[in-house]
Formats: C-alpha cells, structure tokens, sequence
C-alpha cells in the first residue's frame, strides 16, 4: 500500500510529539491522518472511520498504557488484524523486547527521526515490520 493511500491514527497524548509525527506523515505522502489523545478516544474514532491501516501508538498514555490499549485493539473484530506500532523515548533493548512480546508489529523510538521516519512508514504500509535501529 502507498501512503498516499492508507488511513493512518495516531494515539499521542504530548501535543508536540503528535504535530511532528503528523507533519511527518505527511511528509512522507499520507493524506488520511487521525490522531486522538488517549487510547479510548483512538478505539471509538477507528471504529467510525472507513478503515485503519497502521497505528502509531504512544506507549506512555495517561489512564492506560499504550501496552493495554494493545490489547483493547487486538481483541476488536475491526482493529484486531491493524497493523500497530509502538512509539515511545523508552528504546532500550529491553523495552523494545517487551513490546515484541505484548504484540506490537513494530517500535519506533522517539524523538522522531525525519530521515528514517518516511522509510519507516513505507515499510510497514508495504506489510514489513521495523524495529528500531541500533
């Protein structure tokens, strides 16, 4: 899929982080972008939207965690198979290992990095995985 094509959501609490991960996404050629500020405001927005390709999911909400919200997604017959990655500032190994066992398709650490970013989200439109680089 092209991002000129796919319906992106991003799940960002942090004002600043969301406008540089939507500039970003639109850098990067994605026209349909959503965004909300908690995991439950995300859920009930993907269900009103025609589809979700990818989620780009905070793990650091307030209320719950972007671990739970995960699983909020994965259990709903709409969202389950989406394609969902984790962005957080947490990128040591150990982070990054336990977001492989919660589930997510693919970590990306903050801040953003702009030359990496449109690479990234093309490989995960395109049904690969990206964990972040060492």
């Amino acid at each position: 899929m092209q991002p000129e094509d796919a319906y992106v959501l991003v799940i960002e609490d942090n004002a600043d982080n969301l406008m540089v991960a939507t500039d970003l996404l639109r850098l990067a050629g994605v026209k349909y972008i959503n965004s909300r500020a908690s995991g439950t405001q995300g859920i009930k927005l993907a269900e009103t939207l025609p589809r979700v390709d990818l989620i780009l999911l905070d793990i650091q909400l307030p209320y719950e965690d972007g671990y739970a919200v995960l699983q909020k997604i994965r259990g709903h017959p709409k969202l389950q198979y989406t394609k969902v990655v984790a962005v957080t500032a947490n990128v040591m190994p150990h982070d990054e290992h336990k977001a492989r066992e919660a589930g997510f398709d693919g970590f990306i650490g903050k801040p953003l990095n702009p030359l990496q970013f449109e690479q990234q989200v093309r490989a995960l439109l395109a049904g690969e995985v990206v964990w972040h680089p060492r």
